[in-house]
């Protein structure tokens, strides 16, 4: 008995029920029938004036504690009662409780700040003057710069294209007056080597196709003015005769392997070969070609009479070719050539030019649609454009000079 006395006493300390029923009866069996418990009462606490503290009105639940520690209920009813009393939940109580209701935070009214619409008439006087005033002071000292300082207004110009100015063409002249402005142009300015005579002549042609292509070769006259270093591929008498007429470099086999060797390194401006040298040559037709060296026998280049070839060359045959914009370009002697031999061989060039016209190119004249414009110029001198006319006098003069 004194076991279950025990665990009785313990279950009161648990339980916070006011009053049980069963107890009665089970004291009756106690051996201590002298015990009696009396119920223990607690004042009612009061109630706090906040409405927002309290959220609900649910009794708050119960809490392991001693007997001697106060108890979270609102009020423990007297033996006369039979329901108990539940009071509002505090802060505190919630704080303790796992799983309590939620609380509803406190909130403030927000604060605005004050629109000009919201003030009344007395506060916004003040400070409409001071606007007002203020507003008058900004025109006057506008109304005072405008009358001591001019500002004119930036005017824009309206956006218009900008026409180019075009160079003023110069009217083709007489060849004689041509000579002579060129030999001008080149005296106002020093030169540290002597000037070419270049003649650049656009022609009528489509050098796209193959039977309009234009190329030649001619003597001048009077020279080139150039002096000029020929080299001769042959052997034997051949070669005793380019000696004879002048030839700087006379070889064969061992001449070819030495360009071939050599790199590409040449020492000559003009190459002439017999045709049983031609075969031969193959091997250093990449080199030669793309100077314009490589015999040809179209240009008198590859010939058995070696000693015409040779004085020819030195005494100034020059060849010419269409380029890719149909215009040829060729030197004609220098600046120091009398005008005289410098027209002689402005003749025999513009003659060559019209045995080389091409046969499928129909025109009824000579000149009217092969050439359109001539222009006579100094290696960095302006150009003089040329009349056809004057040319075709010219021509005509050589070829009477040639028949005599």
């Amino acid at each position: 008995m004194a076991r279950l006395e025990l665990l009785f006493s313990h279950g009161r300390r648990h339980f916070s029920a006011p009053k049980l029923p069963f107890l009665g009866f089970l004291r009756f069996f106690s051996s201590d029938s002298s015990t009696v418990i009396k119920p223990v009462s607690y004042s009612v606490k009061p109630q706090e004036s906040s409405s927002s503290d309290a959220p609900s009105q649910t009794p708050a639940p119960q809490r392991e504690s001693d007997s001697s520690s106060a108890l979270p209920e609102a009020t423990v009813p007297d033996s006369s009662s039979e329901q108990p009393i539940p009071r509002p939940w505090t802060r505190a109580d919630a704080r303790f409780v796992k799983d309590a209701p939620r609380i509803s935070p406190v909130s403030y009214p927000t604060k605005v700040a004050p629109l000009p619409e919201d003030r009344t008439s007395e506060a916004t006087e003040g400070g409409d003057d001071a606007l007002k005033r203020e507003a008058r002071e900004i025109e006057s000292n506008a109304r005072v710069k405008s009358y001591f300082t001019v500002q004119a207004e930036e005017v824009i110009p309206f956006p218009t294209l900008i026409k180019q100015e075009k160079r003023p063409q110069k009217l083709p002249m007489d060849l004689g007056e041509a000579i002579r402005e060129m030999k001008a142009s080149t005296t106002t300015k020093k030169r540290n080597f002597l000037e070419t005579v270049e003649a650049h002549v656009n022609l009528g042609v489509d050098p796209r196709r193959g039977d309009q292509m234009v190329r030649g070769a001619l003597t001048l006259p009077h020279g080139s003015g150039k002096t000029v270093r020929v080299a001769v591929f042959a052997e034997g008498a051949a070669a005793e005769e380019a000696k004879a007429a002048g030839a700087d470099i006379v070889g064969g086999d061992e001449l070819i392997e030495e360009i071939k060797i050599g790199g590409g390194k040449i020492n000559f401006d003009k190459c002439i070969a017999t045709p049983m040298f031609m075969p031969r040559l193959s091997k250093i037709a990449r080199i030669l070609g793309p100077r314009g060296l490589m015999p040809n026998p179209k240009l008198g280049s590859v010939t058995s009479n070696v000693s015409i070839a040779v004085k020819e060359a030195k005494s100034g045959r020059i060849d010419f070719k269409i380029d890719k914009t149909a215009i040829v370009h060729v030197g004609l002697g220098k600046v120091n050539f009398s005008d005289e031999a410098l027209r002689e061989n402005i003749g025999a060039f513009v003659n060559a030019l019209l045995l080389a016209k091409p046969v499928g190119l129909k025109k009824t004249s000579k000149y009217a649609g092969y050439v359109k414009n001539f222009t006579l110029s100094s290696t960095m001198g302006p150009g003089f454009p040329v009349s056809i006319q004057s040319l075709s006098v010219a021509a005509d003069n050589y070829v009477k000079l040639q028949v005599k």
